[in-house]
């Protein structure tokens, strides 16, 4: 047999290809900006406690520290989105972790509430940039077969930063009165080192075939993956669709979902995670710091065994049962916590925890796969917006409502959220486990 009949037989289309050292790349490089995300969100908690006296905070600044990056994810991911889908990723992929680190190590200056404000906006800004294109790059690069898997690495990246955030602060608590600053300006090291791998990182052959850019596709895919896995061959669009696409009769039940069921999730998760300590002080546990680490030790226990799972069970069964066990598992805390003692509210929370980190794993596989490769980050873009606002006033709220009506009518708000999700994935969240990118944008 002929060499071009060896090659013929045994090519492969691109999203059929094998699992390389590349894939892993790509991957690696797109977790570093969840890493930080993780680590800056898990951080704040302790540096407003650490810096109470030092920066003057009342509640009204405690409140709007805590959802200050929430809210400048917002508006990153709104805005980069529909960019990301009509320039490419790769450029703001490779550059936005540096600004990410300069922005930390400012940190470490300020002298004012104001101050620190304006520059966790802006981290926010740089992290809801990255999260569009970090999650639309990783998927459109990695195999099908493997892809769930693949992108569940950014979502334990994101739970080993958010994890990694609380030992640094539990180790530097009381070194000093200035403890807080390194805190903040400690994030700046895993960024730097995640901005090497991601200048090597090319574009993704999916977006520039559907832009009609067919011959840098093949090159890429043929110095990556070799001459024997053809490139993608998308019909390039002859009309550049916008962000208004996503709500046309097409693809308004994905996007609701898409942004639904990201809400629904990260309302409890940040409320509860940010405020760990005084959840537990609320609930009677006297080591709350002890008991902050083991829940989350338990987010980063939930989030690998999700990795595990996330390709052996349905997108929809994962979605609806989590949200299901996460609400059960909140309210019998809400329920039990006063006649239970410390061990049971422990246990409860952390199992919560448990439960919602394996889910998050979900906000990193499934918008993605909801959109078509023109409309992939804008449509991801939207689902991290509306998750942002949904956080963000959670966060807000938390200790307004908590010192106002009980921690108990705090935690039942997040029981009720969970359950919605549950009903809102069960009418209208699509199966996407088993769909090939290329079907997605065959659709239209």
């Amino acid at each position: 047999m002929s060499t071009s009949a060896r090659s013929a037989t045994t090519a492969l289309a691109y999203e059929d290809a094998p699992l390389t050292r590349f894939h892993i790349k790509v991957t690696v490089a797109g977790t570093g900006g969840q890493f930080s995300d993780g680590f800056i969100l898990g951080i704040i908690g302790i540096v407003i406690a650490a810096a109470t006296t030092s920066l003057g905070l009342a509640p009204l600044w405690i409140g709007l520290l805590g959802a200050a990056t929430l809210v400048g994810l917002f508006l990153g991911a709104v805005v980069v989105g529909p960019i990301a889908d009509r320039i490419g990723r790769r450029q703001i992929f490779a550059w936005d972790m540096l600004a990410f680190a300069v922005l930390s190590l400012v940190q470490f200056f300020v002298q004012t509430p104001g101050q620190l404000l304006v520059l966790r906006l802006l981290l926010g800004l740089v992290l809801g940039a990255d999260y569009v294109v970090s999650k639309s790059l990783v998927t459109e690069h990695a195999p099908l077969r493997f892809r769930g898997r693949l992108m569940s690495l950014l979502a334990v990246a994101w739970a080993a930063g958010y994890v990694f955030a609380y030992l640094v602060g539990f180790l530097l608590a009381g070194q000093g009165e200035d403890a807080w600053r390194y805190m903040l300006a400690i994030s700046a090291i895993p960024a730097l080192l995640v901005f090497g791998f991601r200048l090597g990182v090319p574009e993704a052959p999916l977006w520039l075939s559907r832009h009609g850019r067919d011959a840098e596709a093949a090159a890429v895919v043929r110095r990556h993956l070799g001459p024997n896995v053809h490139p993608p061959t998308a019909t390039p669009s002859a009309n550049r669709r916008g962000t208004g696409a996503l709500f046309s009769p097409a693809y308004r039940k994905r996007t609701a979902v898409g942004a639904l069921f990201y809400v629904c999730q990260v309302i409890p998760f940040f409320a509860l995670g940010t405020f760990s300590p005084q959840v537990m002080e609320a609930l009677g546990v006297t080591s709350k710091l002890g008991a902050g680490a083991l829940y989350n030790v338990f987010l980063l226990a939930g989030a690998i065994v999700g990795l595990l799972i996330i390709d052996k069970i349905s997108r929809r069964l994962f979605l609806i049962g989590t949200f299901a066990a996460g609400g059960a598992l909140l309210a019998a805390l809400t329920a039990f916590a006063d006649i239970g003692g410390p061990v049971i509210s422990v246990s409860l929370f952390t199992a919560f925890a448990f439960v919602l980190a394996a889910a998050v794993n979900l906000e990193f596989v499934y918008p993605p796969e909801l959109f078509p490769t023109d409309l992939r980050a804008s449509g991801v873009g939207i689902a991290v917006a509306a998750s942002r606002i949904g956080s963000a006033a959670s966060t807000f709220l938390l200790p307004l409502v908590a010192s106002g009506y009980g921690m108990g009518v705090a935690l039942g708000g997040c029981v009720v959220v969970l359950f919605i999700g549950a009903l809102v994935c069960w009418a209208w969240a699509p199966e996407t486990s088993a769909e090939s990118l290329d079907g997605i944008d065959a659709r239209g």
